[in-house]
């Protein structure tokens, strides 16, 4: 155990406190260790339909900056405009810290080991390769991943400790991802598709969805979808979901009906997961669990009448961990991801390099440096 502190106290991931931290006790003295904030960052960039995310956070996933810029233009546009933002964004957010890489997350398919986003389909994107064209710009290890699949690993670095034995996580957003995890492995599959939910069919259901099939998943659940009918129902002026949500906050009773409505529908696509997959919690990002606390209980509700295992969902459905900070750290969970796996990569100035591409295997339990509550 020494041997193994000392050496992440040589790379400046644990850091000595005072002896003074501890209570007085017979025997060899015992030095405190923390997690050493201070000195490597992980930088990411979240890439959604409206707006690119750009964040920094610590080895704690713990946000240091984040800040916003307007997706605009085609897949090399939106690359080229991350290109640009990132020098000055790292300037005056990460000077004197070592980054440790750049995570990109977004949406849709993405396979991790060649670095493409395969297929996102509100952003027409097909075979983007991301980690080609911004390593070769930046210098730095860069990490693609999808955001559920990301925001999964960090709930099990960071989050309930149950998620560890095994999490569902459900993205809902303008696009529907899942991801699921045992033992502390998300599950990637031979082609980089596992979790991949948007054209599941719900029953009662009839949206119409670009596949050219009705009642996908996505097409029924995304904020499109959501938008469309608070603009339709003169609720908003413009298809904004912070208006809508500030619509809803404010009292208006269309609003939040149409918040109410769709977590329903996730409710009940939650209890057919949960009976397919029977995880030991399920976590859930969407704008309503997470900004209108209140709503749960219809959640929670729906999925009591529509699942035969999950009987206190009140229990086993979490919001996300990270609140309004979840797309900044779905992001920086790329690369937080790798350093924890293998913490004495470093040595070699660079995070562990993903599998071989081809490989089918699920992605290697983390050995976090910090628990839950720590």
């Amino acid at each position: 155990m020494s041997r193994q502190t000392a050496g992440l106290i040589s790379l400046g991931l644990l850091r000595e406190l005072p002896a003074s931290s501890l209570s007085p006790r017979v025997g060899r003295p015992h030095v405190p260790l923390d997690v050493d904030t201070r000195r490597h960052l992980a930088c990411g960039v979240h890439i959604a339909v409206p707006f690119v995310t750009f964040s920094v956070v610590d080895l704690r996933g713990q946000v240091v900056a984040r800040e916003q810029r307007p997706r605009e233009g085609d897949a090399m546009t939106v690359l080229q405009m991350i290109i640009r933002h990132l020098p000055g964004f790292l300037a005056r957010h990460a000077t004197g810290s070592r980054v440790l890489g750049l995570g990109v997350v977004t949406g849709g398919r993405v396979d991790p080991e060649l670095g493409l986003v395969v297929e996102h389909e509100p952003l027409d994107w097909r075979d983007v390769p991301v980690r080609a064209v911004l390593a070769a710009a930046t210098g730095l290890p860069v990490h693609v991943d999808g955001h559920a699949r990301a925001l999964a690993q960090a709930e099990i670095l960071f989050g309930d400790p149950r998620a560890r034995r095994s999490l569902l996580h459900l993205f809902v957003g303008n696009v529907a991802d899942a991801a699921f995890a045992t033992d502390g492995s998300v599950h990637i599959g031979p082609n980089s598709a596992a979790g991949g939910i948007a054209h599941l069919r719900l029953a009662d259901s009839d949206a119409h969805c670009r596949c050219g099939r009705s009642g996908c998943v996505q097409a029924t659940l995304s904020e499109r979808t959501l938008l469309r009918h608070a603009v339709g129902e003169g609720i908003i002026s413009r298809p904004d979901l912070q208006d809508l949500l500030a619509a809803a906050l404010g009292g208006d009773r269309r609003a939040v009906a149409l918040f109410r409505d769709r977590l329903r529908v996730v409710g009940r696509l939650i209890a057919l997961l949960v009976d397919m997959m029977d995880p030991e919690i399920v976590v859930l990002t969407e704008a309503a669990t997470l900004f209108l606390p209140a709503l749960r209980a219809d959640l929670f509700a729906e999925i009591s009448a529509y699942s035969r295992v999950c009987a206190e969902p009140e229990r086993m459905v979490l919001p996300s961990s990270f609140g309004p900070d979840v797309l900044a750290v779905a992001a920086g969970a790329a690369v937080l991801d790798a350093v924890h796996r293998s913490p004495h990569s470093l040595l070699a100035g660079l995070t562990t390099p993903r599998p071989a591409a081809g490989a089918a295997s699920p992605r290697r339990p983390a050995t976090p440096l910090t628990r839950h509550g720590n």
